[in-house]
């Protein structure tokens, strides 16, 4: 990017990989082939070239199994975000799940990046919810300390509403991994909207989704993840959006193929 580093005012300049990295290239997750083309470029150039995020909303779009929340976690874990969610000031920690990908990369910060960041792991925030429980005992109407008593939507729009979508709280760098997990389409649209502020104030934003609620927002990157390995691409051009888009205009042709025939009498 044109951006001087000493002006750069992303969180994440770039991402290479540690000289002495210890990377098995025959063994998973370098064999799936996303990961491995991330590995491959953050791997070459200067010791301060590597991958490059771009300022505003980048979106890892792609099937299960495609590697969107292998690199995120990893980004989590060498940005020194705590692995299973939260912020840098802490998060929960029980059973290692990760892959060894963040023990490899080394992540360079812009020098002018702002303040206040944050890791949304959907499958881990149950233990973050617990740990700020257990920091906040003396303090049970703190909102924090009341995650666990809202549903699963609920309590990712509380969490959009005091650490993400927030002036105060979050100007840098917000990685999420499938926050539309819990949302409905209601909600969906209201992340969306929050994206896009967070956007606007300077935070820098990589999300992993699902979602093509979410992956629709105008101005986003997009880099969809599969066999190919990484490219970017437009949300028109998504194959989420074309298999969505054929589904609801006509689902009895998917139908036919997945559901059993009715019983004979």
């Amino acid at each position: 990017m044109a951006v001087e580093w000493q002006d750069d005012p992303r969180s994440i300049r770039s991402i290479g990989v540690f000289g002495d990295a210890d990377i098995d290239w025959d063994s998973w997750p370098v064999t799936v082939p996303a990961v491995r083309e991330f590995l491959r470029v953050a791997s070459a150039g200067s010791p301060f070239g590597g991958w490059e995020f771009g300022p505003g909303v980048t979106f890892l779009v792609g099937e299960n199994g495609s590697g969107k929340s292998t690199l995120i976690e990893g980004i989590a874990e060498a940005a020194g975000l705590p692995a299973e969610g939260g912020t840098m000031n802490g998060g929960a920690r029980t059973r290692r799940s990760e892959s060894p990908l963040g023990e490899w990369l080394r992540v360079e910060r812009g020098l002018r990046a702002a303040k206040g960041e944050f890791f949304l792991r959907a499958e881990t925030m149950h233990g973050y919810y617990t740990w700020l429980e257990e920091i906040l005992e003396e303090q049970p109407s703190h909102p924090d300390a009341r995650l666990h008593r809202l549903s699963h939507g609920e309590s990712f729009n509380t969490l959009l509403d005091s650490k993400l979508d927030h002036e105060r709280f979050l100007t840098g760098l917000a990685l999420l991994d499938e926050p539309e997990a819990g949302l409905s389409f209601g909600s969906a649209l209201r992340w969306l909207s929050g994206l896009d502020r967070m956007r606007l104030r300077g935070a820098q934003v990589i999300c992993a989704t699902h979602s093509p609620i979410l992956c629709s927002l105008p101005g986003a990157t997009i880099l969809e993840l599969g066999d190919w390995g990484i490219r970017e691409t437009t949300w028109e051009d998504l194959e989420l959006v074309h298999h969505h888009r054929s589904y609801l205009q006509a689902p009895e042709r998917y139908l036919r193929h997945l559901l059993d025939d009715e019983p004979e009498a």
